[in-house]
């Protein structure tokens, strides 16, 4: 007997080239952020689901607000689809905005091309790969001609590597959804429903400018920030005996990605600019996380004498807990993911930070789950030769088909 799971899949596997061709075009329209002029790239969405008959609503972000980002441009997308009264909506929350592609790719990253069952680009796997999961996912459930109740959104947003604030975050400030659940993009065979928070600041050491011939009559900032750099990183050793009881979630830690600093080889610098990020476990509450680094630098700081710092916030991520309420996600998912898979599907936490925070913070239960491979390592998300496994894009298609059918019939 057939099963509208089986009319499901074979709907996806009749359509998969039609998918990876929308995913192709994805991935040809940049959204490396910074510069973050993203717009363009909604503009090229909203006109691919018009083809299938998607209507998407186009949500504009002021300028102002965008720029004093640090962007150029941002339009998310809603597409709403309401059946009868009486069931769920749910959300599909997927980001277009990515890293740069950086250097040592094989493969042009703005390609889309596909080689030995791959598909190659920059965000191919994270996270334009489930803008094509999701999208083929509901025009699967439609195809059934079923009796549905509730709905189904489909969010596209562009501001995940700065925070999403400016995306999800903007359309839930502004009432723009009525989703009681979420699905949002994932990036391995796990159902994920814990994430570790996330904590990024500037520090700027200020000394005094000298002739390097001279340099006693100067303060060099860049010896204070060596000696900040230092007291930052031997708190990596503290870290690792803060462990957290979620798996896949080891323990908090410590990173500065990015120096500025000095005017010529002969000058003493006067000034250097840090960007540090670190990243917190569930447990850890973030207030006392940015009162301990502070405190940090603080000291490290006043052991230098005529130093200043000052010290600004660029972004505070709170960690995910997983609500309750998430549990008829969580138990479809895996149902459906053993199907397929043809193994069981774990849930787990990962040391990634996510939009999906600001939809718990909402009160939404969520869980993250797309096309992925078994570990985000694999699938080179933001280094060189990012891709995603074709076979991988097709069966988490039917595994979010099947739970939205599930869900809602």
């Amino acid at each position: 007997m057939t099963t509208p799971h089986d009319r499901l899949d074979r709907w996806i596997a009749a359509h998969f080239d039609e998918q990876v061709r929308f995913l192709q075009e994805l991935v040809r329209v940049p959204t490396d952020t910074p510069p973050g002029d993203n717009a363009p790239h909604a503009e090229r969405t909203a006109e691919l689901l018009a083809g299938f008959g998607l209507e998407a609503e186009a949500h504009p972000v002021p300028a102002a607000d965008v720029h004093a980002q640090g962007m150029q441009s941002i339009t998310n997308l809603i597409v709403r689809r309401r059946y009868a009264d009486g069931g769920r909506v749910i959300a599909l929350n997927a980001h277009g905005d990515v890293v740069p592609p950086g250097d040592g790719w094989t493969h042009d990253p703005y390609a889309g091309e596909v080689a030995d069952g791959r598909l190659y680009g920059r965000a191919a796997a994270v996270s334009k790969s489930d803008f094509a999961t999701y999208t083929f996912a509901l025009r699967a459930l439609e195809s059934l001609g079923a009796p549905l109740k509730g709905g189904v959104e489909l969010h596209f947003t562009y501001d995940e590597e700065f925070g999403g604030e400016l995306g999800p975050g903007w359309l839930l400030r502004k009432g723009l959804t009525g989703a009681n659940l979420l699905i949002a993009a994932g990036f391995s065979y796990e159902v994920v429903t814990a994430h570790n928070g996330c904590l990024q600041m500037e520090v700027t050491v200020h000394g005094r400018m000298a002739h390097a011939a001279i340099p006693h009559t100067g303060v060099d900032a860049l010896q204070a920030a060596v000696h900040i750099l230092q007291a930052l990183y031997e708190r990596n050793v503290h870290y690792q005996g803060i462990t957290s009881k979620v798996p896949g979630i080891t323990h908090p830690y410590l990173n500065v990605g990015r120096i500025e600093g000095g005017t010529n080889t002969n000058v003493v610098p006067g000034k250097v600019v840090l960007r540090l990020d670190r990243r917190m476990i569930p447990e850890e509450k973030p207030a006392e996380v940015e009162a301990e680094v502070r405190r940090v630098i603080a000291e490290a700081a006043a052991a230098r004498p005529g130093v200043t710092v000052d010290v600004r916030r660029l972004l505070l991520a709170h960690p995910l807990q997983p609500l309750p309420g998430n549990r008829p996600l969580v138990e479809a998912l895996q149902r459906h993911g053993q199907a397929v898979f043809g193994e069981a599907i774990p849930t787990s936490g990962t040391p990634l930070y996510t939009d999906v925070r600001l939809y718990c913070a909402e009160g939404i239960p969520a869980v993250i789950y797309g096309a992925g491979p078994r570990t985000v390592l694999e699938s080179n998300a933001k280094r060189a030769d990012e891709h995603v496994e074709l076979a991988d894009l097709q069966r988490a298609t039917r595994v979010v088909a099947r739970t939205l059918y599930d869900l809602l019939a």
